[in-house]
């Protein structure tokens, strides 16, 4: 039998769930956050920002999340709505210079018999994606198994935020992307 050996996720393991981190929706409490590497968001524009999924499906998932608390697509103003969109390209562009994927899931989950998890704050999943990254595991364990710790995939993917023209770092946290 072989091992699947992850020491990173002893940290989840023992967290306390009995005290939450996080009090009201944390999409709009995590980029107010004085760390944000600590709060995972790895840029930031004037109506949205990146964020790394806590859970990931692979490394590098993220979630692009507009800054207005609406749960409804349609909700959101010409403004949000474009820097949503530029800011979703920007994030593409910067997952595959710094993971090579083969290719990108993309996608809402809108409404609770969508999926999400969070349904009353937009978020648009950007997953990675690899021939070959879904293996035996899934099927015969019910396992996924994530090659990478969260903390190198910030470290990354922020990286490669920064190179992108139009960008600014804020003193160790996210990048600042210009419209």
């Amino acid at each position: 039998m072989e091992q699947v050996f992850a020491p990173w996720r002893i940290e989840w393991v023992e967290r306390d769930d009995s005290e939450p981190d996080i009090d009201g929706c944390p999409f709009c409490v995590l980029p107010d956050r004085d760390d944000a590497r600590e709060a995972l968001v790895v840029a930031e524009s004037e109506h949205a920002f990146v964020l790394l999924n806590n859970y990931p499906y692979n490394p590098g998932h993220v979630m692009v999340i507009p800054r207005p608390h609406t749960g409804d697509y349609t909700d959101l103003d010409a403004a949000a709505l474009s820097d949503h969109a530029r800011l979703k390209q920007r994030t593409m562009t910067a997952l595959e210079a710094a993971f090579a994927p083969d290719g990108l899931n993309v996608g809402l989950n809108l409404g609770d018999a969508a999926g999400g998890s969070i349904d009353d704050h937009l978020h648009t999943h950007v997953v990675p994606r690899w021939g070959g990254d879904t293996n035996f595991m899934p099927v015969c364990s019910d396992t996924k198994v994530i090659v990478q710790g969260l903390e190198e995939s910030y470290d990354q993917l922020r990286a490669a935020f920064a190179e992108q023209p139009g960008t600014r770092t804020a003193d160790g946290g996210a990048v600042l992307v210009d419209e």
